[in-house]
């Protein structure tokens, strides 16, 4: 069964109550992973800030 993570709430929902699409991030294979959300896109967006940086400097 899919995880996703509510933005709004802070909550980690299943399919059974699902919020709408805008207020969630997911789908994630677990719970750990879905309350986990948050970090990993912070992680992600700082590594593709950080190579845009190195691009862009040459």
């Amino acid at each position: 069964m899919p995880f996703w993570f509510n933005v709004s709430t802070g909550q980690v929902e299943d399919d059974d109550n699902k919020s709408r699409g805008d207020d969630v991030m997911g789908p994630y294979e677990t719970r750990d992973e879905a309350s986990q959300a948050l970090a990993q896109a912070a992680e992600k967006t700082k590594k593709w800030d950080d190579q845009d940086r190195e691009w862009e400097e040459g």
